[in-house]
């Protein structure tokens, strides 16, 4: 595969309709706002998206979710999933014989892997047989050409808490009747929000990692894609949809422009009636590629 040779800068626009994009452990799975009240999804929550999408249009993924593994895979743990590669532990072995690097080792792990090389991975071992001897401790740090930001919404967000009860009783004791089935719980979402998320792909990185033109070509449909399959009781099917995804190519390694510049010339703006409207400022020579939502 060809190796990437020009950067690339990205943006998503999608919509948020009566759903929780991404609920918030610290407080009660409300969905994630600022002080200023605008909606947020997290870039690990997209990062999770992105790679179920890949996963489904067929590329190895190290990090899954348990609901979404690859069919055989069997997994429970990442180090259960390197340690059963049969390249990676042949490559462990020569390298607690010192004949492999970490750097081998990081070499194979990206060419196996679409998300290693994509947005990088931790890898910690222990090296020697006493295991508790902290210096025979492995880490083995890559990092990824691909990076993403958390994603806020364009204007402040209404937040609607329902009140719910659950019918089913989890709890089994010894007098039945001493639990009722109406044990009440809530349920949060978001009215309507626009939501916009930037990043962009490091030719430097990528040439370490393996990351090809493949590769982009499979990021820039994922994310088009990305709520395709994503569907739960949260965020039911068609509540989030991708407006537009804005696909900026350079000419060169390093790029015409900054990452910062270039984001800066994406202008979003929300009707009282729900229309979006997206518009990119011309920046000269760097005209970007503006795909629909599926």
């Amino acid at each position: 595969m060809e190796s990437l040779k020009k950067k690339i800068d990205f943006a998503l626009v999608f919509t948020v309709k009566n759903a929780n994009p991404n609920g918030d452990p610290l407080d009660g799975n409300r969905p994630r706002t600022t002080y200023k009240g605008l909606g947020e999804v997290s870039d690990v929550c997209l990062k999770r998206k992105l790679r179920n999408r890949l996963l489904d249009e067929g590329q190895n993924i190290f990090v899954q979710s348990d609901e979404r593994r690859r069919e055989g895979d069997t997994f429970r743990s990442l180090k259960d999933r390197a340690d059963n590669e049969p390249v990676l532990a042949a490559c462990m072995k020569d390298m607690k014989a010192g004949k492999k690097t970490r750097e081998d080792y990081a070499r194979l792990a990206c060419e196996t892997w679409y998300d290693v090389r994509a947005f990088g991975q931790v890898f910690a071992f222990k090296k020697g047989k006493k295991e508790e001897e902290e210096s025979d401790a492995v880490s083995i740090g890559i990092r990824g050409p691909v990076s993403i930001q958390p994603a806020f919404s364009i204007e402040p967000v209404n937040v609607t808490s329902s009140q719910i009860t659950k019918s089913v009783n989890l709890e089994t004791g010894k007098d039945p009747d001493k639990k009722g089935p109406d044990t009440m719980g809530m349920k949060h979402r978001v009215d309507f929000g626009v939501y916009v998320t930037y990043g962009a792909v490091n030719v430097q990185l990528a040439d370490k990692t393996g990351f090809s033109e493949e590769d982009g070509e499979a990021l820039k449909e994922a994310l088009r894609t990305l709520f395709c399959n994503d569907e739960t009781s949260a965020r039911p099917a068609g509540s989030m949809e991708v407006v537009k995804l804005i696909w900026w190519e350079h000419n060169c390694a390093n790029g015409q422009y900054s990452s910062a510049k270039v984001h800066r010339t994406l202008q979003v703006s929300c009707d009282a009636q729900g229309r979006v409207s997206v518009s990119t400022e011309d920046l000269e020579g760097l005209v970007p590629e503006v795909l629909d939502g599926e």
